[in-house]
């Protein structure tokens, strides 16, 4: 891979110097050399040229110093990294120039076999410079993709030999649909569908994780979250409330310029789960989630909710019902049930 390496000197013969030196690396292409005569052209040059790996610098050059443009590399250009080559090599100057930033120090005259050393030993500092900063970009990308609980969930000891292990939580489930949003799927333009929803996912997910809950998935225009540890069934309520106040104060104005008002309808369950990965391993892809009855009534209450209500069970409400305001709803047929369930409404 070749290295792009910005030599900075004032002295007009250095770059013939440098040509005649390093001859066969560069024409190997294991070098690349750009020439600046002060700090501000290597600005300039390292503005055209991002990706250059190595600066040689000298410290006393006439417009901008050595010195000063560690200054200004240090601040925007963390993965370049700089060696000084100077004749000022009194331990001030060096200090100084550690100080803001320099990787190492060469002393003019410049003994070449040194300066070669000092290079393949800054190439392996900015290789690895480049990779952390690479993964740190990409564990950011995966983080837009991969709900966090799954990443602490990766980062345990023995990952892979847990993969498929699952375990039976107590925790609660909330499902949140915004109404008739397939019928506005239906008549508006695809970017504007997508932009308006991710609005309104935004919203939500930020007052379900203030709750300590967490995105288990998104389906279509419904939201999946889980509760877990202390006081889950309270506070997965209390970030139904807050969601379904924050979309009722958050009215749309449509592309035809006619307002569109939000609404959600609510299910939600609390009791034993399964936990765990879930999929095909050989395929590999695997869902990280919660699965079994208590998920399924919950996504069922959901589809029983008119637009504004919470729904919960009997056995839900007999729970919460001294720390929320409820109302019998009536009893409801639900899929792979084999007799009516009670469902009460959240108001407050």
């Amino acid at each position: 891979m070749k290295t792009k390496i910005l030599v900075v000197d004032d002295e007009a013969d250095l770059e013939l110097l440098i040509k005649q030196k390093f001859r066969r690396k560069i024409r190997e292409n294991h070098y690349e050399f750009l020439f600046a005569s002060n700090g501000q052209e290597a600005l300039t040059r390292v503005a055209e040229n991002p990706d250059t790996d190595i600066i040689l610098s000298d410290i006393n050059m006439p417009v901008m110093d050595g010195l000063t443009l560690l200054t200004k590399l240090h601040d925007a250009h963390t993965a370049i990294k700089t060696v000084m080559v100077s004749a000022y090599g009194d331990m001030q100057n060096i200090r100084t120039a550690m100080n803001r930033g320099a990787f190492d120090f060469v002393c003019k005259p410049v003994d070449f076999n040194d300066l070669e050393l000092t290079i393949e030993k800054t190439i392996v500092q900015v290789k690895q410079l480049r990779e952390t900063l690479q993964a740190i970009q990409e564990n950011n990308i995966l983080k837009m993709y991969v709900d966090e609980t799954v990443l602490n969930f990766m980062a345990r000891p023995g990952f892979e030999n847990k993969l498929l292990a699952s375990e039976t939580i107590d925790a609660t489930v909330v499902f949140i649909d915004i109404c008739g949003f397939t019928s506005l799927s239906e008549v508006l333009p695809p970017g504007d569908v997508v932009n308006m929803l991710n609005t309104y996912f935004d919203q939500m997910v930020r007052e379900i994780i203030s709750h300590s809950g967490y995105i288990d998935k998104f389906m279509g225009d419904a939201v999946m979250a889980v509760f877990r540890g202390e006081y889950h069934l309270d506070r997965a309520i209390d970030a139904a409330l807050s969601v379904r106040s924050l979309l009722a104060a958050s009215p749309g104005t449509l592309p035809d310029g006619s307002a569109y008002q939000p609404r959600v309808s609510i299910g939600i369950n609390t009791g034993e789960m399964v936990s765990g990965n879930i999929g095909s391993a050989s395929l590999k892809r695997l869902d990280y989630t919660v699965i079994g009855d208590t998920v399924n009534v919950s996504q069922r209450l959901q589809g029983t909710a008119h637009p504004g209500q919470i729904i919960v069970t009997e056995n839900t409400y007999n729970k919460i019902k001294e720390s929320f305001q409820c109302r019998q709803v009536g009893e409801v047929s639900l899929k792979n049930k084999s007799k009516p369930i009670m469902t009460y409404e959240v108001v407050a």
